[in-house]
């Protein structure tokens, strides 16, 4: 018999974990492999984004036919039909029955033999969601796994990826390694919701009651799982760089994608960006990922030479507009980290961009950060604190990376509840 792990084990493990992002979305797409998935795992944070106006689709792999192996195909036709009926019972109990349910009709306990069949679906049901939560992939159960994993290759790059577990719960135990605590957020059950899950839960007959075998599918033990007064999601990012693709359309579409030259954002972390600079001037700075020039023009009068570059052209453009009278920058096309410059600099400057690098190329980049520093040149960073959606990280994971480099010292650092300065210098 499979061994299983109590509720009180995962007590210390819960404790202390970041809360779910307070953010607004217009559309999010969950993804069950079997109908009652969604509830038992999440259904506390559907509840809050359906009270908080956005729109919540639900899209159900299978009908969850196959939960009795023993069943002829007759009867678990009959479960099939049951089980839908009691998602649409679990839904209106928890106050959600204007959540449009997708049903897609593929083999309960066969996702695996109908990946490519399961990833044609979702990429459509997908396609506008700004908040995409699907199965962890890490789930023991094979359904769960291949519905978390095919979701996530076919999402969005521009939507936030979450994704709940739950057989993990009775599974696993805390210290494996596939539980990442680090990407555990929690969500806050208060009375009312912890009430409709529960009567959601208990909608679903056929699972939480004895079947042809005597024994539940959901028994106490499992149930114990799924009556706190938190839920727990996983932060799911990209592990590649964010396209550069992306980045085009957003220039495409707008003059100044993130407001850079108005918004109270932007400018106020350029002031504390400019003022956490140990040196009045330096020599040579460099500039990767410059955007629009904003902040150029403001490190060009602190420099006697600046080589700025972005991968985005429309953008190099505008940079270059914007500092055509500066004859000491010098702004090209290029991307991090295959066109940093091989020359000996005073000042690399990396401003809302390391977290949008994957692993790889944030290595890289760091390290030839460093290897054209100057002995005693600085490293600055500024970036946002929350999780863009393209990005493999936030902005202190990057800034963790860096205070970890075994050649840079910290030098300077802000930290605020928006975003993140530190500035570092080469040994």
């Amino acid at each position: 018999m499979r061994q299983t792990t109590d509720e009180d084990e995962w007590a210390s493990w819960l404790t202390g974990l970041r809360r779910f992002p307070d953010e607004r979305y217009d559309l999010a797409v969950v993804v069950a492999a079997h109908p009652d998935d969604e509830t038992l795992g999440a259904s506390g944070l559907i509840q809050a984004l359906h009270e908080r106006g956005t729109e919540v689709r639900l899209v159900v792999a299978t009908d969850g036919e196959a939960a009795f192996p023993t069943l002829s195909p007759a009867e678990r036709a009959d479960l099939g039909r049951a089980r839908r009926q009691e998602l649409t019972a679990s839904l209106r109990a928890q106050g959600l029955g204007e959540v449009e349910v997708r049903w897609l009709g593929l083999p309960d306990s066969g996702l695996t033999g109908r990946r490519v069949e399961l990833a044609g679906a979702l990429v459509g049901e997908l396609a506008d969601a700004d908040l995409c939560l699907v199965p962890w992939p890490g789930d023991p159960h094979p359904d769960h796994q291949c519905a978390g994993e095919v979701a996530l290759q076919v999402a969005p790059v521009t939507a936030h990826r979450w994704s709940y577990p739950i057989w993990m719960w009775h599974w696993l135990k805390p210290d494996d390694r596939l539980v990442r605590r680090e990407r555990a957020f929690t969500i806050a059950l208060d009375r009312g919701r912890r009430e409709r899950k529960a009567a959601g839960i208990a909608r679903f007959v056929s699972q939480v009651e004895p079947g042809p075998e005597g024994v539940p599918i959901l028994d106490t033990a499992m149930l114990s799982h799924f009556d706190r007064d938190v839920e727990v999601v996983f932060r799911e990012p990209p592990r590649a760089s964010a396209p550069v693709d992306r980045f085009a359309d957003l220039y495409a579409a707008h003059t100044d994608p993130w407001s850079v030259t108005d918004s109270w954002y932007e400018r106020r972390k350029r002031a504390v960006t400019l003022a956490c600079l140990p040196e009045q001037r330096y020599g040579t700075v460099v500039e990767p990922a410059c955007g629009i020039g904003q902040l150029t023009v403001d490190l060009a009068a602190r420099c006697e030479r600046l080589t700025a570059f972005d991968p985005v052209p429309v953008a190099v453009d505008r940079a270059r507009t914007r500092t055509a009278h500066l004859p000491h920058v010098r702004i090209e096309v290029g991307a991090l980290p295959r066109d940093l410059p091989d020359e000996p600099a005073d000042l690399v400057v990396f401003s809302e961009i390391l977290y949008y690098l994957g692993d790889t190329d944030l290595d890289s980049t760091v390290d030839k950060a460093v290897a054209a520093l100057r002995p005693g040149g600085h490293l600055l960073a500024a970036h946002w604190l929350p999780w863009a959606a393209e990005a493999p990280r936030d902005g202190m994971d990057a800034h963790r990376r860096l205070l970890a480099h075994p050649d840079l010292d910290p030098l300077v650092e802000h930290l605020d509840h928006e975003f993140a300065v530190h500035v570092l210098r080469r040994r």
